[in-house]
């Protein structure tokens, strides 16, 4: 099985960081897991909450192991009114920020995952570097 190499991982990172810097000061925390949901690569930016450590880490593990994004997770629960319970693992997150990563064949390598801003702002900063990945 593929996954998402530790060069790419940093790269991704590095991009989100750029992203992030901005005179509005806003931070976050970065996560990249491999195709099984495992951490890659971290980053906690300055001022980034300490509750966003461990929410974003979630959120790629989730998008990884759902095959989706944590926003469509969400959707989901909310639309067929399914407790997150039901999933039987408890590291599982609808929080939206988690988005998957996927290589030139489609392969699912890799999920990142974003914790800091409005669930809809991390959310497509998740969207956005998974589709930066995809370049590398």
């Amino acid at each position: 099985m593929a996954s998402i190499k530790l060069s790419q991982a940093l790269q991704v990172l590095e991009q989100g960081v750029e992203r992030m810097d901005n005179p509005a000061g806003k931070a976050v925390c970065l996560s990249i897991c491999d195709a099984q949901g495992f951490l890659v690569s971290f980053v906690r930016m300055d001022k980034a909450t300490l509750r966003s450590i461990e929410i974003a880490q979630r959120k790629a593990y989730s998008s990884v192991r759902l095959g989706l994004t944590t926003a469509a997770f969400d959707a989901r629960l909310k639309r067929e009114n399914i407790p997150i319970g039901y999933f039987a693992d408890g590291l599982l997150t609808a929080l939206p920020g988690g988005s998957v990563i996927h290589n030139a064949s489609g392969d699912i390598i890799g999920g990142v995952g974003v914790s800091g801003l409005t669930p809809q702002e991390d959310q497509e900063l998740a969207d956005d570097l998974a589709g930066f990945a995809m370049t590398l």
